[in-house]
C-alpha cells in the first residue's frame, strides 16, 4: 500500500520555492558572462551563486543540526557581500573565482545535507523544546525565516544588478508587460493630500510573535504633527521637468556631498535612462528607459528611481522635502491585500503610479506598498532597545554610520512577506541602482 509523502513544513516550502526564484534569476544570465560585476559597488554575479548557500549553511550548522561542510574554504569566500564607502571599490578578477562547475556542485550538495537533515514534523517540536537559555530568536522557524528573506532579499538584489547588464548578456522572455505611456495631468500627478497629526508606530513588538529583523524590534510611537505629502509618486515625467529646469545644473538644490560625487561621477540622469541616439533626427524624446530585457519610450507615468542624493535635490527645487521614517509611516495603514499593488515579483518593471488605486492609505495616499522603495529622509539606526540577532550579528549594526538611509514599502521585485509595514531598507545616498522612488513633503 502507497502512502502518501509527508507534506512539507510551511517553511521548508517557501525556502524550496525561493530557491527556485533564484535559480532563475541566475538563468537569466548567459553563463559566458556571470563572471561580469554589472554594479561596481557589489560583488561579480558569481559570487552570489555560492553565498546564498553558504549563508544557509553557516547558518544552521551547529545551531539546528551538525551540517559538515563539503568545502570549508568556500564558507569564507561566500560569507559576506559587500557595501563599499567612500569610493573604495573591489578590484577582483574573474580569474580569482573558483570555476562555476565547482560551486554549482558546492551549492547542491548543501542543499541536498539541509534538506535531508530538516524533519518537518520536528520543527515546532524542535522550538517548543529550545533550551531557554538560548537566545529566543535563535528557534527552528526564526532561522528558517531569516534563512528564507535573505535569499528573497537577494533575488531583488539580483534583479536590479541583472538589469544594470547589457541586453546582449541576458537572455529572457519577450516584452510583454504594458509599457504604453498613460500620462497623468500634472496638476492631478503632483497633487498632495492632507495627514492630520497624529502618532506614528513604529517598529515591533519584541515578543509580539511576530517575524522581524532586529533592526525592526522596539515598537514605539511618534507624535507627527499634521502634514502635507504627494499622492503619487514622482514620475518619469516630473523628473523630466527637473531635468529641463537645470536641476542637476544647479547647485544649491544638492548637498556638499552630493554636489561633490555628482560632478565626480558625471551623473546627469537616472540609472536607468538612456540617451536615444535617435531622437534629434526624428524630434522625439531624447530618453529612454532601460528595462531588465529593452529599451523602451520613457513611460512618462511610471516612477522614476533615482538615488538619495536625486530625490533630495528634486525635493528641495520642489519647495518640499523627503518624509521622514515617522512621517512616511503616519501616512500608511497596514500593508497591502494581495492583489493590490505591483510587487511579488509579479512584473519585471515599475506600474504607471496609478495603476492600483486600491492600494491607498486612510489619508488618500496612493501605492506606498510596491511600484518602487520611498526613499525618507532619516539615517537608519537602532530604534530603542536595540539587540543585534545573536546569528547575524552585523546584519544592521555594521550599517549604523549616518551614511545609509531608510526605505519603506517595496518593489516589483520585492516578496509580499516583507511588505510588513515595520520592514526597514536601507542604502546609501549615491546609490543609484536600487528600485527606489520617492514622494514628497511639505509642511
Amino acid at each position: 500500500m502507497n502512502r502518501e509523502p509527508t507534506p512539507l513544513h510551511p517553511l521548508l516550502a517557501r525556502l524550496r520555492e525561493a530557491r527556485q526564484t533564484t535559480d532563475a534569476l541566475f538563468a537569466i544570465v548567459k553563463p559566458e558572462f556571470l563572471y561580469e560585476r554589472p554594479i561596481s559597488e557589489r560583488h561579480r554575479i558569481v559570487f552570489y551563486i555560492g553565498h546564498l548557500e553558504a549563508f544557509d549553511r553557516n547558518l544552521f550548522d551547529q545551531r539546528l543540526f551538525d551540517l559538515p561542510s563539503p568545502n570549508p574554504e568556500f564558507d569564507q569566500l561566500f560569507a559576506f557581500g559587500i557595501d563599499p564607502v567612500d569610493g573604495g571599490l573591489p578590484s577582483d578578477q574573474p580569474q580569482d573565482w573558483p570555476s562555476l562547475d565547482t560551486i554549482r556542485a558546492y551549492v547542491q550538495k548543501i542543499r541536498d545535507d539541509i534538506d535531508a537533515r530538516f524533519d518537518p514534523a520536528e520543527i515546532t517540536n524542535r522550538e517548543d523544546k529550545a533550551d531557554n537559555s538560548s537566545a529566543p530568536e535563535a528557534t527552528p522557524e526564526t532561522l528558517l525565516e531569516v534563512a528564507i528573506e535573505h535569499r528573497l532579499m537577494h533575488a531583488e538584489t539580483l534583479a536590479y544588478m541583472l538589469h544594470q547588464l547589457p541586453l546582449h548578456q541576458k537572455t529572457g522572455p519577450a516584452v510583454t508587460e504594458d509599457t504604453a505611456e498613460h500620462p497623468l495631468d500634472s496638476t492631478i500627478a503632483r497633487a498632495m493630500v492632507h495627514v492630520p497629526a497624529g502618532v506614528a508606530t513604529l517598529g515591533l513588538e519584541r515578543d509580539g510573535g511576530t517575524f522581524g529583523w532586529d533592526n525592526e524590534f522596539g515598537e514605539h510611537s511618534v507624535d507627527v504633527p499634521a502634514f502635507e505629502m504627494d499622492r503619487y509618486m514622482v514620475t518619469n515625467s516630473d523628473w523630466l521637468d527637473f531635468i529641463d529646469a537645470g536641476g542637476y545644473a544647479h547647485r544649491d538644490y544638492w548637498r556638499d556631498s552630493d554636489w561633490a560625487w555628482k560632478e565626480r561621477e558625471g551623473i546627469e540622469k537616472p540609472a536607468f535612462w538612456a540617451r536615444d541616439e535617435s531622437a534629434e533626427a526624428s524630434k522625439s524624446s531624447p530618453w529612454k528607459l532601460r528595462t531588465m530585457f529593452a529599451e523602451i519610450p520613457l513611460p512618462a507615468d511610471w516612477p522614476v528611481y533615482v538615488s538619495h542624493a536625486e530625490a533630495s535635490a528634486y525635493a528641495k527645487w520642489a519647495g518640499k522635502s523627503l518624509p521622514t521614517e515617522a512621517q512616511w509611516q503616519r501616512a500608511a495603514d497596514a500593508a497591502p491585500h494581495a492583489q493590490q499593488g505591483n510587487f511579488d515579483f509579479r512584473r519585471w518593471e515599475p506600474s504607471p503610479v496609478q495603476a492600483h488605486p486600491e492600494n491607498q492609505s486612510a489619508a488618500g495616499v496612493v501605492g506606498q506598498f510596491g511600484n518602487g522603495w520611498e526613499w525618507t529622509s532619516t539615517t537608519f539606526g537602532p530604534l530603542p532597545g536595540f539587540e543585534p540577532f545573536p546569528f547575524y550579528l552585523g546584519y544592521s549594526a555594521n550599517f549604523y554610520d549616518n551614511q545609509h538611509f531608510v526605505l519603506k514599502g517595496g518593489s516589483p521585485r520585492t516578496a509580499a512577506c516583507m511588505l510588513r509595514p515595520s520592514f526597514r531598507n536601507w542604502f546609501q545616498a549615491h546609490y543609484q541602482y536600487v528600485y527606489a522612488g520617492f514622494r514628497c513633503v511639505r509642511g
